[in-house]
């Protein structure tokens, strides 16, 4: 337990030094975007490459790729419904951080301290479909149906969504090495040792770059729309945490894995996404760094109260 601890707080201390970095000036104007750019289309990919190395794809559990796809379209969509009417700023915002999971940061450390292997590699498929949307996905929609010109055709819009989807290296990444894995096609050694390095380097400057964007001077209008965010994360959480502990019909420790997953905290590509689409980046860095406070809180009592 002390192991896992040290290793997740270390995060938040990264997340600490960049607020520090940012408030400081010492990397000029523009580092968040910068930074943001290095993680999306180089370190981000080389982790994900990394992570599939190990992957032993059981046919049984593919139905948590659809799940996890699942947990993110449902609340994107009702976000994007219930919200239809408010300012442009706002719903960047709230669609960009209001659903996907930040699994291979934090929830992993979790799954592979506490669980038996066979969840994480159910951890893993999860989180394949939860990248689906979070790794471009989420953009994509904002970029057509929130910032879209409304005089576009269907035609237009559907262009609009794809070029945004499939310009993201992450994204193509998880749909080959998927494909891949049905296919039961391995990654060359040789791949994963050159990109190595590069995956390393994704955990630290994920959440550095979530540090940067952290912007202290919230008005009272700001926390209300922080604390409606959260809100509907706290609530779609209590779902998936039920249905999976009372409907899904997988093994138990399988059911149990996704309960804690569902507590994980919001996507370090939020507040990335908010930046490229020009909404509130300081407002969205705080939701995530909340979220992450409260994902280590919650995430480690659910550990022990389901007794893993």
């Amino acid at each position: 337990m002390a192991q896992v601890l040290c290793k997740v707080f270390s995060f938040v201390l990264v997340i600490l030094l960049g607020v520090v970095t940012a408030r400081s000036g010492k990397l000029g104007k523009g580092a968040d975007r910068l930074i943001s750019k290095i993680v999306f289309n180089l370190t981000l990919p080389c982790a994900i490459i990394r992570a599939f190395e190990s992957y032993d794809f059981n046919v049984s559990l593919l139905g948590l790729v659809g799940l996890g796809f699942a947990a993110t379209v449902i609340p994107y969509f009702l976000s994007l419904f219930v919200y239809r009417n408010k300012p442009q700023q706002e719903r960047i915002v709230q669609q960009l951080s209001v659903c996907g999971f930040n699994i291979g940061c934090f929830a992993l450390a979790f799954v592979q301290a506490f669980f038996p292997a066979g969840c994480v590699v159910a951890t893993c498929l999860f989180d394949a479909g939860n990248s689906l949307m979070g790794t471009g996905g989420t953009y994509a929609l904002t970029q057509t149906l929130v910032l879209g010109n409304d005089d576009q055709s269907r035609g237009q819009k559907l262009k609009t969504f794809c070029k945004t989807l499939f310009s993201s290296m992450a994204f193509d990444s998880y749909i080959v090495l998927i494909a891949m894995g049905l296919l039961g096609l391995k990654i060359p050694a040789e791949v994963i040792t050159l990109i190595d390095p590069i995956a390393n380097a994704n955990a630290f400057l994920a959440m550095f770059m979530v540090g940067l964007m952290i912007r202290f001077s919230l008005t009272g209008k700001k926390v209300k729309e922080l604390v409606r965010l959260l809100s509907w994360r706290v609530i779609f959480a209590i779902i998936l945490s039920i249905i999976a502990l009372k409907v899904l019909p997988f093994d138990p420790e399988v059911c149990k894995v996704i309960c804690v997953l569902a507590w994980a905290p919001i996507g370090s590509t939020g507040p990335l996404y908010t930046l490229w689409a020009g909404g509130d980046v300081g407002l969205a860095g705080m939701a995530n760094a909340i979220s992450v406070v409260a994902g280590i809180a919650i995430m480690t009592v659910l550990v022990v109260v389901l007794g893993v």
